[in-house]
């Protein structure tokens, strides 16, 4: 089990430990790589590893415009740590105060005596404390006095391209859901609460599960195929999803719709993870219901075959 910390008083046996710090949002290939490299240290040094990431990232933080951003939300981010033989994390609170912290301050205070890590992992573009003062310069500078090493591992590239939670964004805004399946090296996925919609499902013959996506990046607006569970269970059911505004409908809020295979029974208020396996058509506006019916089953025909 993954012990989780919310400050930076740590117990004494996760000192000394190897700290990767960043966003880790969707836990990538290139993240994936980082963690390896972490395992080996972990192996040779016979330390600990150790997270450290905020809460909201400080992206998010920073702009309050910026709503449908995240690839993973916090839950899940946890559950793939745990995957990667992290020993611990440190979520610390993103606000106001501790925004304006002096990158000295955090260097001696929180990393020198707080955490006292033997290695510190870190991006080249690394950037922290007051105005993001603070860079990797500034640590490496710092190495001998606070008892620590820096190591910055090269960035992931695959045809040239570097690995990232940006490249990820862009990916799934423009639908190329297999790239970011292959770079997630797992199925991109939601996890939300269903909430009471219109119906309109039903009335057509499609009863759907409505889903918030909250913060979730936005997805290109379209028909996916699906396959989802109830969260804490682990059977999943094949379905089909509408992410969209529901033009046909004149829908203005995005919503996530998911229609479940074979599936009869009440999904309100209950927590589903939707996994994203196949982007099949971008949304689009029907002339009438027959037309957007006679479409559905279309799509139905591919959601079914997709894996």
């Amino acid at each position: 089990m993954v012990k989780l910390y919310n400050s930076f008083s740590i117990k004494k046996n996760h000192k000394n430990s190897i700290i990767l710090i960043g966003n880790f949002d969707g836990l990538h290939l290139g993240h994936q790589k980082l963690f390896r490299l972490a395992k080996r240290y972990k192996k040779k040094y016979s330390s600990k590893i150790g997270v450290l990431t905020f809460e909201p990232m400080p992206k998010m933080f920073f702009n309050s415009n910026l709503k449908n951003f995240r690839l993973s939300n916090f839950k899940q981010k946890i559950e793939n740590l745990s995957k990667l033989n992290v020993d611990f994390v440190i979520t610390k609170k993103f606000n106001r105060k501790f925004s304006k912290t002096k990158s000295i301050s955090f260097i001696k205070e929180t990393l020198g005596r707080k955490l006292s890590p033997k290695f510190i992992f870190v991006s080249n573009n690394f950037r922290f404390g007051n105005k993001r003062e603070g860079n990797v310069k500034q640590l490496i500078n710092h190495e001998k006095l606070c008892n620590y090493k820096i190591v910055k591992p090269q960035p992931l590239s695959i045809r040239k391209k570097i690995i990232s939670s940006t490249l990820l964004r862009k990916y799934l805004q423009s639908g190329k859901l297999n790239k970011v399946n292959k770079l997630l090296n797992r199925k991109w996925s939601i996890d939300g609460k269903v909430i009471k919609g219109r119906q309109l499902g039903k009335k057509i013959g499609f009863p759907t599960a409505n889903i918030d996506i909250k913060d979730y990046v936005l997805a290109k607006p379209g028909v996916y195929a699906v396959k989802a569970k109830k969260i804490k269970t682990s059977k999943y059911i094949k379905g089909i999803a509408n992410l969209g505004y529901r033009p046909t409908f004149n829908g203005k809020k995005i919503l996530l719709e998911v229609h479940l295979f074979n599936f009869s029974g009440n999904l309100y208020n209950k927590y589903l993870r939707v996994e994203f396996l196949k982007f099949i058509r971008a949304e689009k506006k029907f002339k009438n219901i027959d037309q957007l019916k006679k479409q559905i089953k279309i799509d139905l025909v591919t959601a079914k075959k997709a894996k």
